[in-house]
C-alpha cells in the first residue's frame, strides 16, 4: 500500500496543466522561500535474454545484470523521491526514498549538510551519505548512465560473502560464476548472493569531509562496512576509511584517485574461522584511477578499480594469498544531433590464481561485457534508451548471454 501511495504521488507531483493540457513537469518542487526542494525519477527498464540455454524472450539466467535484491537491473521498476531542507545557510537534510518493483520505499540517502564557513567550498556530511571512492558512484541515477547497464565492478556478484566463508580453497573454487547465489562451511549456512567489489546500489553510512575549488575536488569519510558491503549497522570490529581526490587541470578534463579500506567479515564468520570477534585482518583494500575527458560532442571515460579480500587460511589445501580483483570499464558517447546520441562501453573483470587439488585456478570465474546503445530525448527530462548487450564468462553454469534493453527514463 504504501509504495503504491509513493507511485501516485510521484504521478501527481510530476503533471502539471499548462495551457490548457497535462504535461510532464520539467522542474523540482520548490518553496517555502526556497527552503524546501522535492524531485523525483521514475525508470522502467525491460530486458530480452538470449543464451543457448535460453528459448525466445528470457531472463538473464546467467546472472550477469542482478543486483543483491535478488532481481535483475534490466527488468526493473524504479521510483525515486528525494527533499532538501535548509534551515539557514549552514544547514541542509537531505533524503531520498526508493522503491524497485514497486517493493516498500526504502532510505537510499538520509543525511545532514553542515557548511561551517559559508563563503568556503567545504562541507561535512553524515548519515546515509553519497560515497567517496569512484567516479560511476558519482552518478548512478538512470538520467546520468549514457548506457542502460551498470559496469561490471558496481553490480556484478562475486561468491564472496561477509557472513561465510570458504575454509579452504577447494569450496572458494566451487563457487566460480556462482554469486548469485553462493554459499560456504564457515558462517552462515543457508545460499545467499554475493557481492561485487563496490556495490552501486547502496550508498555509505557514516561521516564525510568535502573540500574544493576550481582545480581539486577532494573527500575524505568514516564509514560502516566496505565498498562490497556498506551498512547501516555494523557487524564487526572495524570501521572504513575512504578517500578520493579529483583534479581538473584544463578544461573538459576530470582525473581521479580513490582509496578505501575497511574490516569485511563480520563477527560471526570470524569467530566460525577460529578468530577472534574483534579481528579487524579480514578486511577489503581497495584502489581506483578514473579518467574523463569532453569536447564537442564527444565524452570519454575510463576507469580501472583493484580490490583485494583478506580471507582466513583454515584447511588444506590453503587459500595463502589475498583475493585480487582487478575491473577496467571504458565507455565513450556520441551526439549525433540534439536529443540523439550513441554510446558503448567495455567492461573486463579479471581475478588471481589461487591453487586447490586440481592446480591453480583463478578463485572466481574471469567476464567481459560489451554495451552499445542509443539514447532519444523525447523531452528535456524524458529519455528513451535501446542497448544491446553481450556477457561472457569463463565458467558458471550459463556462460554467455546477450539481451536486448530498453528503458525509459523521467526526472524533474
Amino acid at each position: 500500500m504504501r509504495t503504491g501511495a509513493l507511485v501516485l504521488v510521484v504521478a501527481w507531483l510530476a503533471g502539471t496543466v499548462s495551457a490548457g493540457a497535462q504535461v510532464l513537469r520539467e522542474e523540482p518542487l520548490v518553496f517555502g522561500d526556497g527552503r524546501v526542494t522535492i524531485a523525483g525519477d521514475l525508470s522502467a527498464t525491460y530486458s530480452c535474454a538470449h543464451a543457448t540455454t535460453i528459448k525466445g524472450c528470457g531472463e538473464d539466467l546467467g546472472y550477469f545484470n542482478f543486483g543483491d535484491y535478488d532481481s535483475s537491473l534490466l527488468r526493473n521498476f524504479r521510483v525515486n523521491v528525494s527533499a532538501s531542507v535548509r534551515t539557514g545557510r549552514r544547514v541542509s537534510f537531505l533524503s531520498e526514498f526508493r522503491s524497485d518493483n514497486l517493493r516498500e520505499p526504502t532510505p537510499y540517502a538520509l543525511f545532514v549538510r553542515l557548511r561551517p564557513w559559508v563563503n568556503r567550498r567545504f562541507d561535512i556530511q553524515a548519515g546515509r551519505i553519497p560515497p567517496t571512492f569512484g567516479a560511476f558512484s558519482r552518478r548512478p541515477y538512470p538520467n546520468d548512465n549514457i548506457l542502460i547497464g551498470t559496469p561490471l565492478a558496481y553490480q556484478y556478484l562475486t561468491s564472496l560473502r561477509p557472513d561465510a566463508l570458504p575454509a579452504s580453497a577447494d569450496e572458494l573454487i566451487r563457487m566460480r560464476g556462482r554469486g548469485w547465489l553462493s554459499s560456504f562451511s564457515l558462517g552462515e549456512q543457508y545460499a545467499e548472493a554475493g557481492v561485487p567489489l563496490m556495490n552501486g546500489l547502496r550508498w555509505d553510512t557514516g561521516v564525510q569531509a568535502h573540500a574544493m575549488n576550481d582545480a581539486v575536488d577532494v573527500a575524505v569519510a568514516v564509514t560502516t562496512g566496505t565498498l562490497a558491503n556498506p551498512r547501516v549497522r555494523d557487524d564487526n570490529a572495524g570501521k572504513q576509511l575512504s578517500s578520493r581526490v579529483a583534479v581538473t587541470p584544463m578544461a573538459g578534463l576530470i582525473a581521479g584517485t580513490s582509496f578505501a579500506q575497511g574490516t569485511f567479515v563480520t563477527r560471526s564468520a570470524a569467530i566460525a574461522a577460529g578468530l577472534s570477534s574483534n579481528d579487524r585482518s579480514l578486511t577489503q583494500t581497495a584502489w581506483g584511477a578514473d579518467v574523463e575527458y569532453s569536447r564537442g560532442y564527444y565524452l570519454f571515460r575510463a576507469e580501472t578499480l583493484i580490490s583485494r579480500f583478506h580471507l582466513p587460511d583454515v584447511r588444506a589445501p590453503f587459500i595463502g594469498t589475498p583475493l585480487q580483483a582487478i575491473a577496467t570499464s571504458l565507455e565513450g558517447r556520441y551526439k549525433i544531433r540534439p536529443g540523439l546520441y550513441v554510446a558503448s562501453r567495455f567492461d573486463r573483470l579479471t581475478f588471481n590464481t589461487i591453487v586447490g587439488s586440481s592446480g591453480p585456478r583463478t578463485w572466481e570465474a574471469p567476464l567481459w561485457r560489451i554495451e552499445t546503445g542509443i539514447g532519444y530525448s523525447l523531452q528535456h527530462n524524458l529519455l528513451l534508451k535501446l542497448a544491446y548487450q553481450h556477457n561472457e564468462r569463463r565458467g558458471g553454469r550459463v556462460p554467455i548471454v546477450t539481451l536486448g534493453a530498453a528503458q525509459l527514463v523521467y526526472w524533474f
